[in-house]
């Protein structure tokens, strides 16, 4: 799995780190000079900033394509890059004042639309929902629309970051692969991946910064390590070592999508923790038998 470095200094882009990054789109925009990337790194749109702030996208797709073109072509070595996507979590939904269908038709209908205007860049689809039914109505919307998810490099899956259940994204997660999707988790809760790496192509986190914000500085002119280049980096290292060693967890139960009830067959007891009623009768035979003996 390709783990992305989330910062918020480009200049990062131009130091030899040998770490893929994630760098957000409202970090580089309108900077007259850009630093030319010597490794590999992926664009993050900014979506969850711009909709908490203001409710809506204030750049317009062609304005975000001519942004992303220009950091393929100046910063180099663009791997991928976000498009304007709408998440859906709670307050988000509240600042918006539009519901979670209207925002997974929003999300798809910009996917469609950058797609039309620069079929040449590596623009990715996202996902958008909050169930493991959301996620999977959002999937069929993109289908609908004629677009192979599975037949592409990378998809999203959004809105995932905040989540504390970590088995409940698991569940997400676990049933956007078995469609055989090639997934990147945005900002996937560190301790819920360790869970799930087996079944995503890449996932990012700036978790360490959060982190470094409750940690005395390295050096004099530190006063936290949330800017700290070698403390990312030694976080980087640590969870990258611990997702090699980690061995996946016991596959959660798929997600349904037939109504049929389960089956009853002579197996079901076997597998529940309740065990099954005695049967009346043969416990009074069995009864008499032991008195006779």
């Amino acid at each position: 799995m390709r783990f992305y470095l989330g910062t918020h200094q480009p200049s990062w882009l131009a130091r030899d780190l040998r770490v893929p990054l994630l760098v957000s789109h409202r970090r580089l925009a309108g900077r007259r000079s850009l630093p030319r990337a010597t490794g590999p790194w992926a664009l993050d749109s900014g979506g969850f900033t711009e909709l908490s702030l203001h409710g809506r996208w204030r750049t317009d797709p062609a304005a975000y394509v001519a942004a992303v073109r220009r950091y393929a072509t100046e910063i180099g070595h663009l791997e991928w890059a976000a498009p304007q996507d709408w998440m859906t979590e709670d307050h988000l939904l509240a600042r918006t004042g539009e519901s979670l269908r209207t925002h997974q038709h929003r999300t798809v209908a910009n996917y469609l639309q950058l797609r039309d205007l620069a079929s040449d860049l590596p623009i990715i689809p996202v996902l958008q929902g909050q169930s493991i039914t959301d996620y999977h109505r959002c999937a069929d919307l993109y289908e609908r629309h004629g677009i192979d998810l599975a037949a592409l490099p990378l998809v999203g899956v959004g809105s995932v970051c905040r989540r504390q259940h970590t088995t409940e994204v698991e569940r997400i997660v676990r049933s956007l692969a078995a469609r055989g999707y090639h997934l990147h988790t945005f900002g996937a809760k560190v301790l819920g991946l360790a869970r799930y790496a087996d079944t995503v192509t890449s996932s990012d986190s700036m978790a360490w910064s959060f982190r470094g914000r409750h940690v005395s500085g390295c050096t004099p002119s530190h006063r936290s390590e949330s800017n700290c280049l070698r403390f990312a980096l030694a976080w980087h290292d640590d969870l990258t070592r611990r997702l090699r060693t980690t061995r996946p967890a016991r596959p959660v139960k798929p997600h349904r999508t037939s109504t049929r009830p389960l089956s009853t067959g002579p197996d079901t007891h076997a597998r529940s923790n309740t065990r099954p009623p005695r049967d009346p009768v043969r416990h009074r035979s069995s009864r008499r038998r032991a008195e006779t003996r």
